[in-house]
């Protein structure tokens, strides 16, 4: 099986409910799709989203860098060789991680086709079912109580709140959603870089002592303040987790060794792909660390083989964030993961099983 041709081509899906976080606000999925053809007729699927505040990546630099830097490098290899078409991808440029993502999960799709297998048995096997959080915008407070309420009447377990905006709305705003949730749901806070060192300390000591109890507090310094992440780790009872401070393997060992964090989100779109992924959840496993596996505004295209990853890593990867099939208005892929609210399941399909995508606009490059 070897590659022939790779297409582009940009999906829309909007969101149910803008997605809100310190960062930014989203309204729609608008992701770069790759489809790369082979001799034998199959094609294999990735996808990329703009996400320029955390990886740097838009739309025009994704199409660019694979149309004119990944792909060329692809045309003639042979899937079977998959470490070499790995390297062929991320050697071909400087950082770029989405772009890297999106070719890369297309090419373990063709590889695990060309083995009648699904994705996850080839990466080692496991429960083909696992359950994701979802995630509960900044917003006000009234809203976001009521946003956790429906969730948790959709039969969501696990709710991921966004802060960062205000500290001392912020704590007002998780204080009411502790209290409305009533010990339905596991709280989750993600402060998406809006603290300082010293305001996430203020405001996680104030939940704790008041009796709020959360599952962890992700990523609320600056991605690259590692001292600060320290000194909160530190200094409060709640684990904290690294986020946008973690791309690469080699960071991962930084901040294992400087004790900076007590888990790792693990995202595609920020190790470049599946590979160095599989290398991050083994450095955490061996240290004991465990990892969560995210994702940003995708599809259900680059999040089932985030599910399948999480499925096959489960010893490592033992907290679930893979809520963006579910912020979607509706599933424009047909055949792989079902995606049925908090449930996720992988089916018996060859590689990521993706039959069809509905409303693919492909680019004329």
């Amino acid at each position: 099986m070897k590659i022939t041709d790779i297409q582009l081509g940009m999906l829309r899906v909007p969101l149910k409910t803008p997605f809100k976080t310190a960062l930014r606000t989203v309204e729609t999925v608008e992701d770069v799709v790759v489809l790369i053809h082979t001799d034998t007729g199959h094609t294999g699927y990735g996808e990329a989203p703009a996400t320029a505040p955390i990886t740097g990546d838009t739309l025009g630099s994704i199409i660019e860098a694979i149309h004119r830097f990944i792909g060329p490098r692809l045309i003639g290899q042979d899937v079977a060789n998959l470490n070499r078409l790995s390297t062929l991808i991320q050697s071909s440029m400087e950082r770029n991680t989405s772009a890297k993502a999106a070719v890369e999960i297309a090419v373990y799709d063709l590889w695990a086709q060309l083995h009648d297998a699904p994705l996850y048995q080839m990466l080692g096997g496991g429960d083909p079912v696992i359950t994701t959080d979802i995630t509960i915008s900044v917003d006000y407070i009234d809203k976001m109580v009521a946003d956790s309420l429906s969730a948790i009447d959709r039969g969501f377990e696990s709710l991921k709140i966004k802060v960062g905006k205000d500290i001392g709305l912020d704590i007002e705003r998780v204080k009411a959603i502790h209290a409305a949730v009533e010990g339905r749901a596991l709280l989750r806070l993600d402060a998406n870089q809006g603290w300082t060192a010293k305001q996430a300390v203020h405001a996680m000591r104030t939940l704790e002592e008041a009796g709020v109890v959360l599952e962890l507090l992700e990523q609320p310094v600056k991605a690259s303040d590692i001292d600060g992440l320290k000194y909160v780790t530190d200094r409060v009872n709640t684990p904290v987790m690294a986020d946008e401070s973690v791309f690469a393997p080699s960071q991962v060992f930084d901040l294992i060794q400087r004790r900076a964090a007590d888990i790792i989100n693990i995202k595609l779109m920020k190790t470049g792909g599946i590979a160095n992924a599989i290398r991050i959840a083994d450095i955490a496993q061996l240290y004991g660390v465990p990892c969560m596996i995210g994702c940003m505004i995708e599809s259900s295209i680059s999040v089932a083989a985030a599910v399948h990853l999480a499925v096959a890593k489960s010893d490592a990867i033992t907290k679930v964030d893979l809520d963006g099939p579910s912020l979607g208005l509706f599933n424009p892929v047909e055949g792989g993961v079902i995606f049925n609210e908090s449930e996720i399941t992988i089916t018996d399909a060859p590689g990521l099983g993706i039959r069809e995508i509905r409303g693919l606009e492909l680019l004329d490059l």
